[in-house]
């Protein structure tokens, strides 16, 4: 496979995207911090954020509620802190990860479940790795990449600095990175028997989206690892990740067996039940904020207009 390419820069002089590169200097600053310290700096920015940010907070509170309504109100209450703190932790993740250096967690990190794939490699087949918006996923890509060659799915941007800053950031260490758009070519790196990280827990609002349940609620859930799976005959994975403490976990689940079916909604409900295994064993490092139940089938109301 060629190199990829990396993006022009956008043009310093527009005074609309003044904020943005400044936005971008600051993580660059805080990538170079030691780690310890920006744990410290993440817990705090984490907490500011949990006050100021009403809209995000509500859509936490309220999917958490859906997701876990055998938690006491005190219960979720403390889990929606403990994702702040790590949503601000997260922060230092993804600028260490784009432009820090990573020593200390390569010490430190498990990688589990990496031989599951030799039988795959060894029939040239290619590998969807699927997983969840996990606070950790920036970091965790870059770690599994000393590994594996592995290329990414990421939705684009409307801000061109941010969209150069991710693309610049992730082509440091992936194989290749491919928007949501750029269907062809994620579909011809799998045929090639190559590897594809992506995380389909999001309400993309595209036309090949069916209802399946997501901690027993209807989600709005795009069939594209079906679709991969069909199309481009890969092996579809679980690959989990999270942060224990200072340390990095990685794990590779075996392939699914008998992926892809006839049935595109049963396909994507099985999905979105690995990626719920997931989030049960490090709840607090989910990306909550996303209102990811905002589609509603026919004739119930969004939970987010209503209060938590």
């Amino acid at each position: 496979m060629a190199e990829p390419a990396l993006p022009p820069r956008p043009s310093l002089l527009s005074p609309r995207l003044w904020p943005m590169w400044l936005a971008l200097a600051v993580m660059c600053a805080g990538a170079r911090l030691p780690w310890a310290l920006q744990r410290g700096l993440g817990a705090l920015i984490g907490a500011f954020a949990l006050r100021v940010a009403g809209t995000r907070r509500h859509a936490a509170q309220v999917n958490l509620k859906l997701c876990f309504p055998e938690k006491s109100e005190a219960e979720r209450e403390a889990l929606l802190r403990e994702s702040f703190r790590d949503l601000g932790i997260g922060f230092f993740e993804f600028a260490r990860a784009w432009w820090g250096g990573v020593e200390p967690m390569r010490r430190t990190v498990r990688i589990e479940g990496v031989e599951l794939l030799d039988e795959v490699r060894a029939a040239g087949r290619g590998v969807l790795m699927v997983s969840g918006h996990f606070m950790t996923l920036e970091m965790c890509g870059r770690l599994m990449c000393d590994r594996l060659p592995l290329a990414g799915m990421y939705r684009k941007h409307r801000n061109p600095v941010m969209e150069w800053a991710v693309k610049r950031g992730r082509l440091r260490y992936a194989a290749a990175m491919f928007t949501n758009e750029e269907i062809r070519p994620a579909m011809r790196h799998l045929k090639q028997g190559g590897f594809l990280w992506y995380a389909p827990d999001q309400d993309m609002r595209g036309k090949d989206t069916v209802f399946a349940p997501f901690f027993g609620v209807p989600a709005a859930t795009i069939t594209a690892t079906h679709q991969f799976a069909r199309l481009a005959g890969c092996a579809v994975v679980p690959f989990f990740h999270r942060r224990e403490g200072a340390d990095y976990v990685l794990r590779i689940g075996a392939p699914l067996p008998d992926f892809p079916s006839s049935d595109a909604t049963a396909d994507s409900a099985r999905v979105n039940a690995q990626i719920e295994a997931m989030v049960r064993q490090a709840p607090s490092q989910y990306l909550w904020i996303h209102r990811r139940f905002k589609r509603r089938p026919e004739g119930m109301l969004s939970p987010y207009k209503q209060q938590p």
